[in-house]
């Protein structure tokens, strides 16, 4: 009977540190959706107009991860199936506080968008043809483009690609734009090709 009771002390002492967060938790999951919720809701261009922001928020300004943690997480969210922005945001939060992180994290980044398009689908009939609405993304447009390009340099410094590396971006890029290959086959031929690579400068080294 001691060795039941004992049993159902513990699994409950797991269950409060596992599923019930306390008040400091719940203070950290709160700022960190409502920064979530501000990337979300005044990023214009999708997820990957929000790195540089993700990036100032969460490594620069809150020091919640290294800047080298930021990358890998972007390198898995790309791979990822879904939205990149929503896996971003639960790929960060699952490591700064497990399951209720990356629920919380979604949740953030996502409700603005969701509302916005609620009130679009709503209202923007009525204002598609105003000339100030045009004008207004006619603006938006070339900014979106800044915000998408200004990662992928930050990315190449990131990862170190000089002029004897960096054909391989390009090809990349050729590959998906011009010959219409699939992404998804780029990733896994970059990362068999940087496996191999890898385990050659091993047998280099050790050959030494």
């Amino acid at each position: 009977m001691q060795v039941i009771k004992t049993a159902w002390q513990t699994a409950v002492s797991i269950k409060r540190r596992t599923f019930v967060p306390g008040k400091k938790i719940i203070r950290m999951l709160l700022q960190f959706f409502l920064t979530c919720n501000k990337i979300g809701a005044f990023t214009l261009g999708g997820g990957y107009a929000m790195i540089p922001i993700m990036e100032r928020e969460f490594v620069d300004r809150n020091h919640w991860m290294e800047k080298q943690e930021f990358m890998d997480i972007m390198v898995v969210a790309q791979t990822t199936p879904g939205i990149f922005s929503v896996d971003m945001a639960s790929h960060i939060g699952y490591k700064l506080r497990g399951v209720w992180g990356g629920i919380v994290g979604a949740l953030g980044i996502a409700l603005p968008s969701i509302i916005a398009i609620t009130l679009i689908a709503m209202f923007f009939h009525n204002f598609k043809d105003n000339v100030y609405v045009n004008r207004f993304f006619c603006g938006v447009r070339p900014a979106v483009v800044a915000l998408i390009a200004a990662p992928c340099f930050k990315m190449a410094k990131t990862a170190e690609i000089t002029w004897g590396t960096g054909w391989i971006p390009l090809a990349s890029c050729l590959l998906i734009w011009l010959m219409g290959v699939s992404p998804i086959w780029v990733i896994i031929a970059a990362g068999t090709g940087g496996y191999l690579w890898g385990q050659c400068q091993k047998r280099k080294g050790k050959e030494r």
